[in-house]
């Protein structure tokens, strides 16, 4: 292995062992027996595919135009489920970061972004699985590396805390801010921050509490 890629590795690794430990935070939030509650991720993660299609274009019969952000965006919340089917296995966090970092940094090599997403669907729908080299088919495709995977990712993780916090699973929680939906609003404070900044994630909630309606 040459320098370069293991340095890569490395700092892919870091990333991942944090967004998993920001994973089981989530989760625990909603339910803190979640391990044991029975919930379908996989489920969840082919349901965002179809979504996903709908973004990217699948209607050959009239004109569409690829909603890259939009993508994006699902690739994200795919990524949360992925997340936390590899945390059902049992598995340290840094055996499962150490493994997804190589297959993230990996891929196919599938250049057709409609196959590489079916790749992942059929993962999740046959082995109820987690195909991370599909997603990173996907994420190639559509200009997303790592990077910016880890900056939406917290940016995304950051929201659901806000909206469970702001109640989310009892149903008060106010998805339109002043005409936008809040993931709109996500993405254009996230754009004002500093993502490299120890307290993103602390300066991003202050920020999302701040714009909140009810505030």
């Amino acid at each position: 292995m040459s320098e370069k890629l293991s340095t890569a590795l490395s700092v892919a690794q870091k990333q991942i062992n944090q967004m998993l430990t920001m994973q089981d935070a989530m989760n625990s939030r909603v339910s803190e027996s979640w391990r044991s509650n029975g919930y379908e991720w996989y489920r969840a993660i082919w349901v965002e595919c179809a979504e996903m299609l709908d973004h990217h274009g699948r209607k050959w019969w009239k004109h569409q135009e690829i909603d890259i952000a939009q993508v994006q965006l699902e690739l994200v919340d795919i990524f949360h489920f992925g997340l936390s089917l590899r945390l059902m296995t049992g598995d340290s966090v840094d055996y499962i970061s150490s493994k997804l970092a190589k297959e993230l940094h990996q891929g196919t090599g599938e250049n057709d972004f409609k196959i590489a997403l079916e790749n992942l669907a059929s993962a999740a729908v046959t082995k109820k699985s987690f195909d991370a080299k599909a997603l990173a088919d996907c994420m190639s495709l559509m200009n997303m590396d790592l990077d910016e995977l880890f900056r939406q990712y917290v940016g995304k993780n950051t929201l659901n805390f806000f909206r469970q916090d702001h109640g989310y699973k009892e149903g008060s929680y106010i998805k339109i801010w002043h005409g936008e939906e809040d993931n709109e609003v996500l993405a254009n404070l996230v754009k004002t921050l500093d993502t490299g900044a120890d307290d993103f994630q602390q300066q991003l909630y202050a920020a999302l509490e701040a714009k909140y309606p009810s505030a």
